[in-house]
């Protein structure tokens, strides 16, 4: 988990688990967009769009379920970016249990989206850079 800098705390819900016992895999997309989102905070994406109206829209993102969890519990949803090019990047999310197992993967691809404009939009300097900053490296 060393390569993800950025952690989510977030409490398992009793809704949130299906007729087999287990948390639905609806709740696991949540638990990634909770993550995607706090991302663009800290990285102040989300500050940046409120002023600009340029931001982030998801392309697509998939789910990769590789325990099951169940309530009650505690999981952490750990964000990376694996890369940043002219107009889109993805994050890269481990969703961890209880004992640090990674209970799924996922991936999302983001287009940095001009929505004044109804088009895509260059990844702003002010973004990589903070990136980078979180990340500790180059892109």
């Amino acid at each position: 988990m060393s390569n993800f800098p950025i952690k989510l705390s977030l409490r398992i819900d009793w809704s949130e688990m299906d007729l087999f016992g287990h948390v639905n895999n609806v709740a696991y997309f949540k638990y990634i967009q909770a993550s995607r989102v706090n991302y663009w905070e800290i990285s102040g994406l989300a500050a940046s769009f409120s002023e600009t109206k340029i931001g982030p829209i998801l392309l697509s993102t998939s789910c990769q379920f590789i325990k099951p969890l169940h309530y009650p519990g505690n999981i952490v949803v750990a964000a990376s970016i694996p890369f940043i090019k002219n107009t889109s990047f993805g994050i890269h999310h481990q969703v961890l249990n209880e004992k640090g197992e990674i209970a799924a993967e996922a991936h999302d691809v983001i287009v940095t989206f001009d929505f004044n404009k109804n088009e895509k939009a260059p990844v702003s300097d002010v973004f990589r850079q903070a990136a980078e900053r979180i990340e500790g490296r180059k892109f």
